[in-house]
């Protein structure tokens, strides 16, 4: 698949989400450089803004098979991985597959779940297999975790410890749509839509898996002259050195950021990556994966402005 055809195919994944995505193009876009570069996601936002309806959507219109994780405290591994179960008729166990077995996979509220719990996906996410009694089972070629979280009730969470969230690819912030985009909605439910039966909707099944490897191989071909490749490990190791930072970024994050510009170009158009383009992904990439010292966030300043000024002070090559 050339660049013109998988540019053409990324938009028409871009316009079939806007019919149901009201309002949040940017978080349509971000949501395609993740699981077009075949990175995890992690979407925070308030409840009711869309996340697990965009979510579905996507597998939708990819004809992705989609597994729905209500991530609950008493949630054991096992309910996500699955178990082994022995079959008196053969006398063998029998491995029955989890939910987790899945194209795509929605972990609800991952931060509602326990640590024991958590760390049960940290193998499908980076291996792309899990490990059960000694087995290994391999997971979709087309493996994608997309968690949810609610940023403004914290009562019985567990947060992500940072070698989880380093797994992520992309962060992408949900906001409140505006007051157009917000009567649109309306119009459009007063129009019959309704998020519970997508197949009942205008929504259009774009793609399969094979394409969708297609497109996953399209963004890796897409070219990063060696000055943005320099670029981005100054911008990965500014997070280490600037004094606002307790945690700068990892070595992996620097891979995720070329990876991620590299899907943003292709969504764009274009066959190579420009500064700009890894200027205006940095933000989902970074923002889970530094950590501010403690005087910094009591002076008011947010993880986003201290990357703002990371990308102001770090020369952008010409």
């Amino acid at each position: 698949m050339d660049i013109h055809d998988a540019n053409k195919i990324a938009g028409q994944l871009l316009n079939e989400l806007k019919k149901v995505i009201v309002g949040q193009d940017n978080v349509i876009i971000q949501m395609l450089v993740g699981y077009l570069a075949g990175g995890h996601i992690i979407l925070e936002g308030v409840p009711g803004t869309a996340k697990t309806l965009l979510s579905r959507s996507l597998g939708f219109v990819t004809k992705s098979t989609f597994k729905r994780l209500q991530l609950t405290p008493d949630l054991m591994p096992a309910d996500i991985t699955g178990v082994n179960i022995f079959n008196m008729s053969t006398n063998e166990f029998t491995f029955r597959q989890g939910p987790i077995f899945s194209d795509l996979v929605l972990a609800d509220e991952i931060n509602r779940a326990p640590a024991k719990t958590q760390s049960a996906l940290l193998e499908a996410m980076e291996e792309m297999q899990v490990s059960i009694d000694g087995q290994t089972h391999d997971m979709s070629s087309v493996f994608t975790v997309i968690a949810t979280q609610n940023p403004v009730e914290f009562e019985g969470t567990y947060p992500l410890p940072e070698a989880q969230l380093d797994r992520f690819m992309l962060k992408i912030l949900v906001d409140y749509p505006s007051e157009e985009h917000e009567a649109s909605f309306l119009d459009m439910i007063e129009e019959g839509f309704d998020a519970k039966h997508l197949n009942q909707t205008d929504l259009q099944k774009t793609i399969d898996t094979e394409t969708l490897l297609q497109l996953r191989h399209a963004v890796k071909s897409i070219r990063s002259e060696e000055m943005t490749r320099r670029y981005i490990t100054q911008i990965i190791r500014a997070t280490r050195n600037t004094h606002a930072i307790a945690l700068g970024a990892s070595p992996r994050a620097a891979g995720m950021l070329l990876l991620a510009a590299k899907a943003y170009a292709l969504i764009m158009g274009r066959d190579f990556v420009t500064p700009d383009d890894i200027k205006t992904i940095a933000y989902p990439v970074l923002r889970h994966r530094v950590i501010l010292r403690p005087e910094v966030e009591v002076e008011g300043r947010s993880v986003e402005d201290c990357i703002q000024d990371l990308l102001v002070t770090v020369e952008v090559p010409r």
